[in-house]
Parts: structure tokens; C-alpha cells; sequence
């Protein structure tokens, strides 16, 4: 089996339940993230950009409430109109990790695939990995302990999601902990949960793609070592992969509630009670409408 590839763009906003002026501080932040990457990376880095780290600017934002910088602009994506930007240390903080999070996936595929465009980017980011090593060199080789660690756990079809999820979590946890400080247990066991949920929502998600290609996915194991683990093409399918994936966001969920933010709650509440769930339902619903199609034409 080849490697399975951890893709993002799962923790979003649920936008039809979200007030207009909530979703423009949102997007603002969004763009502030957008901006943090170009000034550390250039147009290379802005391809990095996610919804994920969105959250994470937002949340530790929230938490520390630090000096924010508001500014009206255009960038190349919305010439035409300016938007309001927001930024602040954590804009800056997020897209450094976001740019080690890439730099280090690419590697990893550079190894395990051999893809040359994944090598090439990641040439294209050692000068700014280097500028990173001084003041995030642990989190840099945690990162690269944990990818590695995925990456043998994959190639060896390790057959318990739950300790391959857990190796992102530990990854995730890492990026949500700023500083060591009153908070930083908390905020690692919220990012440590909500990265397990983005590794099974992402293969529930590649499961067929998956097994059309023989890429590794831990819902495709032939031999499941326990009783509660999802499998592929039985009928509760589903219904296993939607408990796992509620038992991660209800632990993310309780950390997220330790901590004391009030500013930007209902933002983030949005997005943990209710925008992540988006792909999921969309994933489920699909798969169940091509499934009925299917029978039909068999009938």
C-alpha cells in the first residue's frame, strides 16, 4: 500500500448559521493570515493558506486578546474592492507554523512517493525553515518525529486508527500551544483531539479513493483488532465513523470550554459545534445517494 495524504480545509465556519458581522471579523482574520504568509514566504507561502489556521489564529487571539492591527486593502485575488484585514502576533505565529506543517509534508512526500514538485517547494522554503529553527526548533522536529511516524505506521498498514490519528493529534497539539504557560495543557488537548478528528474525517472522506488506488486508510483493514472500529462496506459504517468522529470533537470541544474566551466565542463555537461538521454531512449524504443510485441500477 502506498501513503495516504492528510489534506485540510475541514475545520470551517458554517456560514448559513453565522450573523453577516461575525462572518466579516472571520474573513478578515482569514486575510490577516493571507498577508502573515506572504511577508514570511512570498506568493509560495500564500499557497499554504487554510481554514485550520484561521481557527487557530482566532482562538489564540480570543485567549490572549493581544494588540490587533485593523487596515482597509486590496490584494491580488480582490482588486477590485478593498477589505478589512486583521493581524496581530498570532496572524504572524500561525503562518509560521502552517509554512513548517508544509515544508515538512512535502518532505515527507519527497521520501515515501518521490513527487519533485513536493522537493521543490520544500528547497524553496529551507532559507525560511532555517529562520524558524532558533525560536520553534522543538516544535520543528515533533512535527517531523510525528509525520515519520505516520509515514512507517502506513507503509507497516497499521491497523488502530485511533494511534494513527493520534500521531496528527500530537502534531496539532503542538501548533496550539504558544507559550508555556497556565494554558498551554488545554490548549494542546483541544488541538490534539481536533487534529485525530481531521485525520478521520480525511479518511473517511478518501475511503473509496483510497481503496481504488491501494493507498493506505485505516477504515480498510481487512482484520480490525477491535470491535468498535469502522470498516468499509459494512453496513455500520457510517454510523461508527460519525461516533468516532463526535467522541474527537466532544474532547476538543470541553478543552475549548476550559479555557476563559468570551471575545469570538460565538465565532468558534460555530466552527466547533457546528461548521465542522459541514464535510462530513456532505461526505455521508453523497455516499449514500450514490449507494441508493447504485441498487436502483442493479434492481
Amino acid at each position: 500500500m502506498t501513503k495516504k495524504n492528510i489534506m485540510f480545509g475541514y475545520i470551517i465556519i458554517n456560514q448559513g448559521e453565522m450573523k453577516i458581522k461575525d462572518f466579516e471579523i472571520y474573513h478578515s482574520y482569514y486575510c490577516g493570515l493571507c498577508r502573515s504568509l506572504k511577508a514570511a514566504a512570498g506568493k509560495r507561502g500564500q499557497l499554504t493558506l487554510s481554514y485550520d489556521m484561521t481557527f487557530l489564529v482566532m482562538t489564540l487571539t480570543a485567549l490572549y486578546e493581544p494588540q490587533t492591527t485593523r487596515k482597509s486593502c486590496r490584494c491580488e485575488a480582490h482588486p477590485a474592492k478593498k477589505h478589512l484585514e486583521r493581524s496581530n502576533i498570532f496572524s504572524d505565529y500561525s503562518a509560521d507554523m502552517n509554512l513548517i506543517l508544509s515544508y515538512y509534508k512535502c518532505i515527507d512526500d519527497w521520501i515515501d512517493e518521490k513527487k519533485h514538485s513536493r522537493l521543490l517547494y520544500a528547497r524553496m522554503l529551507q532559507k525560511k525553515m532555517k529562520e524558524l529553527q532558533s525560536p520553534y526548533g522543538k516544535k520543528m522536529k515533533k512535527i517531523s518525529k510525528c509525520l515519520k511516524e505516520i509515514r512507517e505506521g502506513e507503509k507497516n498498514c497499521d491497523s488502530n486508527p485511533d494511534r494513527m490519528a493520534g500521531l496528527f493529534g500530537q502534531i496539532m497539539g503542538e501548533l496550539f500551544v504558544w507559550q508555556e504557560d497556565e494554558w498551554k495543557d488545554t490548549l494542546y488537548r483541544m488541538g490534539f483531539y481536533l487534529g485525530k478528528y481531521i485525520y478521520l474525517l480525511d479518511a473517511y472522506e478518501d475511503v473509496e479513493e483510497d481503496k481504488k488506488r491501494e493507498n493506505y486508510n485505516p477504515y480498510l483493514l481487512e482484520k480490525p483488532l477491535y470491535s468498535w472500529q469502522p470498516v468499509y462496506g459494512e453496513p455500520d459504517f457510517d454510523e461508527k465513523c460519525e461516533q468516532m468522529l463526535k467522541m474527537m470533537m466532544s474532547e476538543c470541544s470541553r478543552a475549548f470550554e476550559m479555557l476563559p474566551i468570551i471575545k469570538y466565542g460565538d465565532i468558534l463555537r460555530n466552527i466547533l459545534y457546528s461548521g465542522v461538521w459541514t464535510k462530513f454531512e456532505i461526505v455521508k449524504n453523497e455516499r449514500k445517494k450514490k449507494q441508493e443510485e447504485n441498487h436502483e441500477r442493479s434492481i
